[in-house]
């Protein structure tokens, strides 16, 4: 309903305009059918121009109107400078207009591209007291949801403004609503982490307005609005960080971050597992790390449900994470098989001793 009083609307002006170029002949060496296309023409060109404003950002609209104004504002003050320097060389009556024509654009143009430097925010952040640029970190869903960030906030490992777009909010609302309750608790969740981190006392949290209706794509919009700001995308999305990364766009990723975190392991090291599940292979077991890291373990079959000393043999990093394979003794297979020292057990770092019947066959 609405689009067709829009529509209405336009046939209206465009009409309007062309019996008002009928009436007044602004084509004076033109006849009737001349000064009517002109107005219709011209109405035509303004109803697109609505058209394209109707999907430009309010900041980049005030943008380019006072942009405008101040181009032609300095073109007046220049143009006046010439006439009363009593110029009337016929070059510089054509530099008289198109200074009158290429200010005003200039600024319109200028004006609109920087239009966001009117957002709230970064007025604010004009009038603030000298000091270190802000640095401005962009939250997308999957990391909202994941939850690890409120614990790194907590630990005062991110610095800068967290900035939290309302796309990001709506979509998280939209998951939250969900029919299905597998997303919907996952969408609470993010909401409830949200809730966390604004709650810190030590975390600058930021709501952004800033929108981009031409682009679709949550990932897309996040990748242009950390451009803007000139900040960072924090994210555990593999695909998104390609895309950011591709377009220029720093990205810092929770889950590179724990892998880095993950305590180093070196073959021949000693850990304490509990053996869970057989593993593919004949005679494995399979166990998990504190962190999540698998560990595949031969000759573990017999041991699932418990917990046993593992020999680490290798380690193999993935891009999906980290894998430890290791080797289970079983002393009462091996014969006497001299355990390793409390201390280095506790530590981690002991390695199997050789039994003294191997150590004399060697000799």
């Amino acid at each position: 309903m609405m689009t067709a009083w829009f529509l209405l609307a336009r046939a209206v002006f465009v009409a309007a305009v062309g019996y008002t170029a009928y009436q007044l002949e602004p084509v004076a060496t033109g006849g009737l059918f001349q000064n009517v296309a002109f107005g219709v023409v011209l109405a035509i060109l303004i109803v697109l121009l609505e058209i394209r404003l109707k999907t430009a950002p309010v900041t980049h609209m005030l943008g380019a109107l006072l942009g405008g104004a101040i181009g032609l504002g300095a073109a007046k003050v220049l143009g006046d400078a010439m006439y009363w320097a009593n110029l009337g060389d016929g070059r510089v009556v054509f530099l008289h207009g198109l200074i009158l024509l290429a200010l005003p654009y200039l600024g319109l143009v200028m004006g609109a591209r920087k239009g966001e430097w009117l957002e709230p925010e970064n007025i604010v952040s004009v009038f603030r007291s000298a000091g270190p640029r802000r640095r401005y970190k962009v939250l997308d869903t999957s990391v909202i949801i994941d939850g690890r960030i409120a614990d790194i906030c907590e630990t005062g490992f991110i610095d800068g403004t967290l900035v939290i777009p309302q796309f990001v909010l709506k979509e998280l609302q939209l998951v939250a609503d969900s029919s299905d309750s597998m997303k919907r608790n996952r969408g609470r969740r993010g909401l409830d982490i949200l809730q966390k981190i604004q709650k810190m006392s030590g975390v600058d949290v930021m709501i952004s307005d800033i929108d981009f209706p031409d682009v679709r794509e949550v990932d897309l919009k996040l990748i242009e609005l950390a451009r803007t700001l000139q900040g960072k995308i924090v994210t555990n999305d593999f695909n998104l960080n390609k895309v950011a990364q591709l377009r220029g766009v720093d990205v810092l990723n929770i889950n590179e971050l724990a892998n880095a975190l993950k305590p180093v392991v070196l073959p021949g090291e000693l850990m304490k597992v509990f053996i869970l599940k057989e593993g593919k292979e004949y005679n494995q077991g399979v166990a998990y790390l504190d962190d999540g890291t698998m560990v595949v373990v031969d000759n573990a079959r017999k041991s699932i449900g418990k917990t046993i000393d593992v020999v680490v043999t290798s380690v193999l990093q993935t891009t999906a994470g980290k894998m430890i394979f290791g080797r289970f003794i079983d002393p009462a297979a091996a014969g006497q098989q001299i355990a390793p020292p409390a201390a280095a057990v506790a530590e981690g770092r002991a390695r199997p001793q050789v039994p003294p019947s191997a150590a004399a066959a060697g000799k």
